[in-house]
């Protein structure tokens, strides 16, 4: 008798040996649960068979090929039609009875023995069916713990994206709460922004920095002095100065967050950099001013041409958009705005966004 490796041998190991034959049966189970310790039941009816195999959970079978009242062949194609992982191997009395290789694969059989006193040779078949039996356990438990993780890794990135988007509506509502004609402006321009983007078919990934940078782009604000911001009359240089510090400081207030506004800072810090190079903070011009900036320059000035100021009444949308139609080139990149007053055209429908913050005048009233 071939002895087994006991230690190396896995004992959760579950063999159904199903034959006509109550003494051969017998034999089989005897033989290997002395021999290797596999868990091994035995069966001497087909039919009661397949219910024991839909039923219970077993590795392999070793399946005569000759029984009634149905056969091997038949035996096989019912149980492939509810388990594919089930190992087969098929007994047969002689080499002549057992069916073409080809017909067993493809019965989905893993192997054949001739029945005789040499079980150490179905040992080794079985030994082989064992291996990858482990094999494939390894691969679907690494397999489960890695969805597991991917699954705990998702959940952690929405828990991240509904920190972040609770982030920003705290530091929008702080900078909104400052100043009620200013109110909604930061969502109007971040609505308007990615219109413009989605016109100009920007990616997917530029299209929502173009939206997180249109939320947060004026919370600097919240560091100008109240008698500036609040101011109901034109300032002066030295107030507008002071004023124009605000992109800086959302910039400076944002490299203090969390790495995940890293990729809006440009854009927040840069949105009121002019075409022609006579804006601020730096004094960028044409395509050194990033994309973003140039696209929510656009926005940030319709919606604050068409809201009402202290010191101004609002344009209409149309005022608005010939003003920007002028100012390509200098102010805008010509190329952009073009877009921009494309996108305009459906200002209409913009504004039916559930997240449209209609803008006030001096009276509190909604400005439509």
């Amino acid at each position: 008798m071939r002895k087994y490796n006991i230690k190396n041998c896995p004992s959760n190991i579950n063999i159904l040996a199903l034959d006509d034959d109550p003494m051969m049966t017998l034999t089989l189970q005897s033989y290997f649960q002395a021999a290797s310790g596999y868990n091994v039941d035995i069966e001497n009816d087909p039919l009661r068979a397949i219910e024991r195999i839909k039923r219970d959970h077993y590795d392999i079978l070793l399946l005569d090929f000759l029984m009634r009242p149905i056969n091997g062949r038949e035996v096989v194609k019912e149980i492939r039609k509810f388990n594919n992982d089930i190992y087969i191997i098929l007994l047969t009395g002689h080499i002549s009875l057992a069916p073409p290789i080809s017909t067993m694969r493809d019965m989905d059989i893993q192997g054949y023995f001739e029945k005789s006193d040499r079980f150490d040779l179905l040992e080794l078949l079985i030994e082989s069916c064992v291996k990858s039996i482990v094999q494939m356990r390894t691969i679907r438990e690494y397999r489960d713990s890695l969805q597991a993780a991917n699954e705990r890794i998702s959940r952690a990135y929405e828990q991240l994206g509904k920190n972040y988007e609770d982030m920003i509506l705290m530091i929008r509502t702080l900078t909104d709460a400052r100043d009620i004609y200013t109110r909604g402006h930061s969502d109007r321009v971040s609505l308007l922004a990615v219109e413009i983007a989605k016109e100009m078919q920007l990616s997917e990934t530029t299209i929502e920095r173009i939206r997180i940078a249109g939320l947060m782009h004026d919370i600097g604000k919240v560091r100008t002095p109240d008698s500036i911001l609040l101011k109901e009359c034109k300032l002066t240089d030295a107030e507008f100065d002071e004023m124009k510090k605000h992109s800086h400081y959302s910039y400076e207030i944002l490299l203090n967050l969390p790495a995940v506004f890293s990729d809006i800072l440009p854009a927040v810090l840069s949105h009121h950099e002019r075409y022609d190079g006579t804006g601020y903070p730096q004094g960028l011009s044409g395509e050194e001013i990033p994309i973003e900036a140039r696209i929510i320059s656009i926005a940030d000035a319709f919606d604050a041409m068409t809201s009402f100021r202290r010191y101004r009444h609002n344009f209409t949308a149309e005022e608005a958009k010939a003003e920007i139609q002028r100012c390509k080139g200098t102010q805008f990149d010509p190329v952009v705005a073009e877009v921009a007053l494309r996108a305009l055209e459906r200002f209409d429908e913009i504004k039916k966004d559930p997240k449209w913050v209609y803008p006030v005048d001096e009276n509190n009233e909604i400005i439509l």
